[in-house]
């Protein structure tokens, strides 16, 4: 499966080594170059060299996008720090390159809610977070 990942933060870096390790071929969008160092998948080899594409470059720009290989993408995932980003690009990867599935991290719960009616799949941290604490109220 060829998957691209815009984002190469904490979560972005954990889901790219996990999907190259499953046998994947992976693409990682970035606009920070050192945050390929968080790609390395024992520290000492490159990302490069474990066989996983990196593209500097910013998210919100088709050039960038087209290079992280975002045409030929079977999933992407969006995990930028900013949810804005994260959703224009998600529409992006959906109308402009017909990515079949587009995952979208998004912190807002209201705005996660609404795009994922729209046919996103959303991941909203808050919102589990929000549950969570609800059973405990609950529990308590």
């Amino acid at each position: 499966m060829n998957i691209v990942i815009v984002g190469a933060g904490r979560v972005g870096s954990a889901v790219a080594k996990w999907a190259l390790a499953e046998g994947n071929e992976v693409s990682v969008l970035d606009e920070d170059p050192l945050s390929q160092e968080r790609l390395s998948p024992d520290g000492t080899s490159s990302w490069e060299d474990a066989g996983g594409q990196f593209t500097v470059g910013t998210a919100l720009e088709i050039d960038a996008l087209e290079e992280s290989g975002m045409a030929d993408a079977d999933v992407c995932i969006l995990c930028t720090d900013g949810d804005n980003t994260n959703l224009v690009v998600a529409q992006i990867a959906r109308k402009r390159f017909d990515v079949p599935k587009v995952i979208v991290r998004v912190l807002d719960p209201y705005r996660a809610e609404w795009y994922r009616e729209q046919g996103l799949h959303t991941i909203c941290p808050t919102k589990v977070a929000i549950e969570m604490l609800e059973d405990a109220v609950v529990s308590a």
